[in-house]
């Protein structure tokens, strides 16, 4: 049986209340709801002490961003993006529309059709997460959304002035964003979803955020679609006697700086291994710049469960479900063969989680808190959606389906259903069928 070397915050501890957030982002829906522009910019002003002349960024705002971003760092967000966009159009190759003649004269199919406008948040508070315009504003445009909002909360540079982030602006602009807006948490998902004066609404809200935004999502969830409900980050090593322990703590300590309650676990079957990452981690720990986070997460979230084989490995990880699960063993193929239950798999120690957050081409908008048992992370597909139509071409075939459909209708109580089919059947079968009563079955 697993046993905890290192044990973190039990699940009752972990999940605290949330309410006096969920009041919070009602009240502040409640307000975009009734004052529009006039809530977006108290509500900027009141978090972010920002109070611009329009919050939508214009063309030569974007200029001027991007001329504050060096030829080096936009060589690197153009690499990025062109894996990002490279990996996308592979997955949309797989969307194929589809026209089936399932019967004589009966034809079903599907379209895939893009969402006509998506908001995106790029989160910008702790760390301005430029990745996340690559994964959002740039995956919907090649899913081919005719509409994409990008919105990021403005930054105190250098000089004091709080403004747009250079680097974040020129990546949702490399990326293809038809509207650019200076806009953070609660304020910007709102005015997306709900729309005001000055900022049309839209279809579908997706992107990383803080608890607010979270919370924000999961409240207007049905008035807009959404990507997914996201938690902190997640990060899961398997690892074996093979594996380099100091990659292994490098690795989990480089995704609990992502903030202080990010879970990081280790599950390995050598008691060796887990000992020695310990020491790695307790020595990295004091030379990382970001330690004062990832010492909190470790700490508080951090875990080591002991496995006796590698089947105890693959089910604790199965039970586990996390966002990131990076495989470092003398098989690395015998897991992914076996794991269904993770947001994004890597696969041995030549790559790794930071990989995927920023550079590798997969997305990195991924399911945490368990949702990996139920959907995938974000993708082209999720920017599409699947609708079906059908036409029948002979009066045979019309027959053939009303008949069933006349009895079977029936026998649930629908005689409205019934005659939707009975009517077709006097008109395209010639039957002589009283009004409300099932079609007649042929004898044998």
């Amino acid at each position: 049986m697993a046993q905890f070397l290192k044990k973190g915050k039990s699940e009752e501890e972990k999940s605290h209340s949330h309410e006096k957030i969920r009041h919070t982002v009602e009240n502040t829906l409640d307000d975009i709801k009734i004052r529009g522009d006039d809530a977006l910019r108290d509500l900027s002003q009141k978090f972010d002490q920002y109070n611009p002349t329009s919050f939508r960024l214009s063309s030569h705002d974007i200029k001027q961003a991007r001329e504050h971003v060096s030829d080096e760092d936009i060589h690197d967000i153009s690499f990025a993006q062109e894996q990002v966009r490279n990996f996308a159009e592979h997955q949309k190759n797989t969307l194929k529309d589809i026209e089936v003649e399932t019967l004589p004269g009966v034809f079903l199919g599907h379209k895939h059709i893009p969402v006509n406008a998506v908001g995106c948040y790029v989160p910008g508070g702790k760390y301005p997460m430029v990745a996340s315009a690559h994964m959002s504003v740039l995956t919907a445009k090649v899913a081919g959304v005719p509409r994409v909002v990008a919105s990021a909360p403005p930054f105190k540079n250098q000089d004091g002035i709080i403004a747009p982030h250079p680097a974040i602006v020129t990546a949702m602009n490399m990326a293809g964003a038809d509207e650019i807006y200076c806009l953070g948490g609660i304020q910007a998902i709102g005015g997306m979803a709900l729309g005001t004066k000055t900022l049309k609404p839209v279809d579908m809200i997706v992107g990383p955020g803080n608890a607010f935004v979270a919370e924000a999502k999961r409240q207007l969830f049905g008035k807009v679609g959404i990507d997914l409900f996201a938690g902190p980050t997640e990060t899961l090593i398997i690892a074996d006697s093979s594996a380099d322990p100091e990659i292994c703590a490098t690795d989990l300590l480089g995704q609990a700086e992502h903030g202080p309650t990010s879970p990081a676990t280790l599950i390995t079957d050598s008691e060796q291994l887990a000992q020695n990452v310990l020491a790695e981690i307790s020595r990295i720990l004091d030379i990382l710049p970001t330690a004062d986070i990832a010492r909190i997460s470790w700490k508080e979230y951090g875990e080591i469960i002991l496995c006796s084989s590698r089947e105890e490995m693959l089910q604790e990880s199965e039970r586990i479900a996390f966002e990131h699960v990076q495989v470092m063993t003398n098989d690395d193929f015998w897991f992914l063969e076996r794991m269904t239950n993770y947001g994004a798999l890597f696969l041995g120690a030549r790559t790794n989680v930071a990989y995927g957050d920023k550079t590798i081409g997969t997305n990195h908008t991924l399911p945490t808190q368990k949702a990996g048992r139920y959907t995938g992370g974000l993708w082209v597909g999720k920017f599409m959606k699947t609708h079906t139509y059908q036409y029948i071409s002979s009066d045979e075939a019309s027959t053939l389906v009303g008949e069933y459909c006349s009895r079977l209708s029936m026998l649930e109580g629908f005689v409205g259903h019934a005659e939707q089919a009975n009517i077709r059947l006097r008109r395209f079968g010639n039957k002589n069928i009283p009004y409300g009563t099932p079609a007649p079955r042929k004898k044998s």
